[in-house]
């Protein structure tokens, strides 16, 4: 079984920068994604990453600000988030499973217990 860890959340101006990261223990999956659920909002996707980072995914309210890395030989899962917009206050979580499609689809699914991000104005 797979096990997420997350950290690195926390209070920021807008315009600064956080790095998260997720600590991956168990059998490294090959879809590794962020995803972050504001209050009374449902449970988005932020970025994803396939094969070690051979491919990644942005939303399009992030890309140009938001980057998702790998690195293998500790097995952590990283989004470096800079230029941050109080839009980006929410609950991060990090997921890991054989392919992003299952992800979506709720199919053999890990979850971290997340890490909030307060971005103030």
């Amino acid at each position: 079984q797979v096990s997420l860890e997350e950290s690195g959340g926390g209070s920021v101006q807008a315009g600064g920068s956080l790095r998260l990261s997720c600590v991956v223990r168990g059998y490294p999956y090959n879809c590794m994604a962020w995803f972050r659920q504001a209050p009374g909002k449902e449970r988005e996707p932020v970025a994803s990453l396939t094969n070690g980072g051979e491919r990644t995914f942005y939303a399009d309210s992030v890309k140009g600000r938001f980057t998702i890395s790998q690195d293998n030989g500790d097995k952590t899962l990283y989004l470096q988030m800079n230029d941050a917009k109080p839009e980006d206050t929410a609950m991060y979580c990090c997921a890991a499973a054989p392919t992003c499609k299952g992800i979506a689809a709720g199919r053999n699914t890990s979850w971290g217990q997340g890490t909030q991000v307060t971005v103030s104005s």
